[in-house]
């Protein structure tokens, strides 16, 4: 019997536009660079868009964010938009604009290909995708993070011989004064707040009550709306008000992270004295600081009675008030409660809520996968998280990714331990004794 064979035409792939993005970064806010990143912007906004073939998706662009760092909003957006499905080519200048950390740059191209999403990188005329894309990109990016090692500690040297000549670096504005060409110029009208400031406390007025005052009468500090607790605190710690000057009391972790850590005796420090125009005497700072441990060590708890550590101190940040949350228990449950709220009321932070500790414990253990909570785990995984006013918290991960996660309010039955359960039986009686006898 003869067979009978029809041809089925493939489906035409013709009209099929490829979908393509660029990515831009530019590690510097300055001027230039922000012209730079503008012409980048531009310069891929016509080349793909004039493509028949291809679909124009977007730019994404970073600024002002070394190539070392890993939380590159844009760039995590990108990635994420790959993830989806959204994007076939990502099209950047070179692979030191991609990223100049080799770990970050091959685990994410490895991660593109894995999706069938192929990245060019145009200095190099490298298609991630092609045969020897991996081999020559790991090369590439070995010698971009070296070569950023390498400008780290160049700058390292150059700050240094600055601070050993009283030169100060990454000065910025702060309340009292100005920085222009590295010189600390007084605000006459904020130097009078900060003398105020000094003399209140010296009379007998606590931080927070000067907060309260200053915030009633509309003073508003530099970087914020209103005064807080800690930024009071900082401006009776703050030498600088003296015309002395303290230089490298914090440095960078590495070249990698460049994560900002108090200097608590790693590398030298200098003293600089009379380095600006004072707005206070150093007797006045002096004597601030002697009341300011008076009143400390009146407050502080027993040397020998250990300090309470919880596995999300230092962990939970506010979305209201950018302020920290801390560790509260009742007589019925342990929560988490920012920090902003409980010492200056809602006046100060309005959008906080309480975060139940055991429904913080499920949400956690349901995203990590995991039965019983372990800190290991937790640490290793996330990095800092931000509770947003709808029970929702953000967390930042390690690896630079954010995600969401949501906990229950749980209700009362629920949040009674065996425990409290018997110590209300245990007061119930009691009670029902004591009318007795009446």
């Amino acid at each position: 019997m003869e067979k009978n064979i029809r041809k089925i035409e493939a489906e035409e792939q013709i009209n099929k536009l490829k979908r393509v993005c660029a990515y831009a970064r530019v590690s510097s806010e300055k001027e230039a660079m922000l012209q730079s990143l503008s012409n980048q912007v531009s310069h891929y906004n016509k080349m793909i868009s004039s493509n028949p073939k291809w679909q124009f998706i977007g730019v994404y662009a970073d600024e002002g964010i070394s190539g070392t760092k890993e939380d590159r909003p844009d760039f995590i957006r990108m990635v994420n938009d790959a993830k989806a499905g959204k994007i076939d080519l990502i099209i950047t200048k070179s692979i030191s604009r991609f990223g100049r950390n080799t770990e970050t740059v091959i685990r994410t191209i490895r991660e593109m290909n894995a999706l069938g999403v192929d990245v060019y990188f145009e200095s190099q005329n490298l298609h991630t995708l092609s045969t020897d894309g991996e081999f020559m990109l790991t090369i590439l990016a070995s010698y971009y993070q070296e070569e950023a090692r390498s400008v780290s500690e160049n700058m390292k040297w150059r700050i240094k011989r600055d601070f050993e000549k009283g030169i100060v670096w990454g000065a910025r504005d702060f309340y009292g004064y100005k920085v222009e060409n590295k010189n600390f110029i007084v605000v006459p009208e904020q130097a009078e707040v900060v003398k105020r400031i000094f003399n209140l406390y010296i009379d007998g007025l606590g931080i927070l009550a000067i907060t309260q005052l200053l915030n009633q009468e509309g003073v508003k500090p530099l970087h914020s709306e209103k005064w807080s607790y800690g930024s009071l605190l900082q401006t009776l710690k703050n030498i600088n008000y003296t015309g002395d000057l303290i230089l490298q009391k914090t440095y960078k972790e590495n070249h990698l992270t460049k994560k900002k850590i108090r200097n608590k005796g790693e590398y030298h420090q200098y003293y600089v004295e009379d380095n600006h125009e004072p707005i206070i005497s150093k007797e006045l700072f002096k004597q601030a600081a002697r009341i300011r441990n008076q009143r400390a060590s009146h407050f502080k708890t027993n040397a020998n009675r250990p300090i309470n550590r919880y596995p999300f101190s230092n962990k939970i940040r506010c979305a209201c008030c950018g302020g920290g949350y801390q560790h509260k228990t009742t007589q019925y449950s342990s929560f988490w409660l920012c920090t902003t709220y409980n010492v200056q009321g809602k006046e100060y932070c309005n959008g906080s809520k309480r975060i139940h500790e055991n429904s913080l414990y499920d949400a956690l253990n349901d995203y990590l996968g995991i039965q019983e909570f372990d800190e290991k785990t937790f640490n290793r995984k996330i990095d800092y998280m931000v509770a947003q006013a709808d029970n929702k918290i953000e967390l930042h991960l390690t690896n630079g990714a954010v995600d969401v996660i949501t906990w229950e309010n749980p209700t009362r039955k629920k949040s009674w331990t065996p425990e409290m359960r018997e110590k209300a039986r245990l007061a119930a009686l009691d009670m029902h004794q004591k009318r007795r006898e009446i």
